[in-house]
C-alpha cells in the first residue's frame, strides 16, 4: 500500500500545491481542514480516493489526532494573516503547530515539515512573527528532524501579495503604500511544494529560508506590477505613522462589527511587519542547498495579472489591432 500523508491546511494557497505534488509521487493524502465541503476540488490532484479532504480542528488534540491516524508523515501549513475570534495567533501557529508535533511524536510519525515565515523572531514587536517563532519552537522539541520552511511572501494565481496590489490599482490615480522602501524577495508557491516534497520523502531535513531570485522594494515590485497591468499610478508612500492609524481604525472596525467581517486590508499587527526587510538571511540554507532554481516572478505573472489590465484578457488584441493598416 502506498505511504500516506496528512496536509494540515491542504487546502489552502500553498497546502494544495504541495498536495498537488506528493498526490503525483505516488503518495495517499489527506487534507486536513476546517470546511472539508469547501476543499473538495483537491480529489482530482490524484486518482480516485487518493486525495481525502477531512475536517480537522487544529485547535483540538483528539481532532488533530484523528486525521494522522496511520500517516507516515505530516505537513503543517496552517496559519493565519489576523487574529479573528478563537483563532488567535497563538491559538493557530504557536499551540497549534505544537499540538501536530507533539501527536506525531506519540504516534511515531517518521517526518514532518512545517511551513513557517521569514521574520520569524521571538523579540520582534508583531504578534505575528513571534507566534511564528514558538511554532517552531513547538515543533523542534517534540520532532527536531522536522524540516522547516521559512518562505518570504509567497507568489502564484491566488497569492495575496501581487493580486492584491494589483487590484487596489483599478482604483483612483493614486496608489498607497506603507513600507515602501522595505525589501521582499518573493518565491514562487511551487518551489516551496517542492521543498515541501524532499521533507516529505526523506531527501532533505532542517531549517531553509526560501526566496526568490530577485530581492526589490515594496515600491519596486509595486512598479513591476503596475507594468505588467498597462496602468499607470501615483505610487504615494504613507509614513509608518500613518499606517499605524490605517491599522488600528481597520481594527476598531472589525471589533465593532463583533468580527462579522475580518480586517483583510491592513491590520496594526501587519504595519510591524513591514518595517523589517521580508528576504533571507545571509547565511541560511536555501534553495541551492536544495538543488532547485528558484522561479522569478516575471515569468509567471502575465499568466494571472492580466485580468486586471484595463481591458483584461483583449489588451493584447486592441495592441495588435492598432498596428492594422487601414
Amino acid at each position: 500500500m502506498s505511504k500516506l500523508v496528512t496536509i494540515y491546511g491542504g487546502s489552502g494557497f500553498v497546502g494544495r500545491h504541495i498536495a498537488q505534488r506528493m498526490a503525483k509521487e505516488g503518495w495517499r493524502v489527506r487534507v486536513a481542514v476546517r470546511r472539508p465541503n469547501e476543499a473538495m476540488f483537491v480529489k482530482p490532484y490524484g486518482t480516485v480516493g487518493q486525495v481525502e479532504p477531512v475536517f480537522c480542528n487544529i485547535r483540538d488534540d483528539a481532532s488533530v489526532a484523528a486525521v494522522m491516524n496511520g500517516a507516515d508523515a505530516v505537513v503543517n501549513c496552517v496559519g493565519i494573516l489576523d487574529n479573528s475570534g478563537k483563532n488567535t495567533f497563538d491559538a493557530v501557529q504557536a499551540d497549534g503547530a505544537e499540538r501536530i508535533a507533539r501527536i506525531a511524536a506519540a504516534n511515531d510519525v517518521a517526518r514532518m515539515v512545517h511551513i513557517s515565515a521569514i521574520g520569524t523572531d521571538t523579540a520582534s514587536d508583531s504578534d505575528y512573527a513571534q507566534s511564528k517563532a514558538a511554532g517552531e519552537a513547538g515543533v523542534l522539541a517534540h520532532m527536531p528532524g522536522a524540516m522547516i520552511l521559512r518562505p518570504s511572501v509567497v507568489f502564484g494565481q491566488d497569492d495575496q501579495f501581487f493580486n492584491r496590489f494589483a487590484s487596489m490599482a483599478r482604483m483612483g490615480p493614486f496608489l498607497p503604500l506603507i513600507g515602501g522602501d522595505t525589501m521582499f524577495q518573493p518565491v514562487f508557491v511551487d518551489d516551496v511544494a517542492q521543498a515541501a516534497v524532499m521533507g516529505v520523502t526523506g531527501k532533505a531535513e532542517g531549517l531553509f529560508e526560501l526566496g526568490g531570485p530577485e530581492v526589490k522594494s515594496l515600491r519596486g515590485w509595486v512598479d513591476v506590477i503596475l507594468k505588467e497591468i498597462l496602468r499607470t499610478k501615483i505610487v504615494v508612500n504613507l509614513p509608518f505613522g500613518v499606517g499605524r492609524m490605517m491599522g488600528w481604525g481597520f481594527d476598531m472596525a472589525s471589533k465593532v462589527l463583533f468580527g462579522l467581517v475580518d480586517n483583510k486590508i491592513l491590520t496594526r499587527d501587519q504595519v510591524k511587519l513591514l518595517h523589517n526587510d521580508n528576504i533571507v538571511s545571509e547565511g541560511a540554507q536555501g534553495f541551492a542547498e536544495l538543488g532547485i532554481q528558484p522561479t522569478a516572478p516575471e515569468s509567471i505573472l502575465s499568466e494571472y495579472l492580466w485580468r486586471y489590465r484595463p481591458t483584461g484578457q483583449y489588451d493584447a488584441i486592441k495592441n495588435s489591432a492598432k498596428n492594422l493598416s487601414v
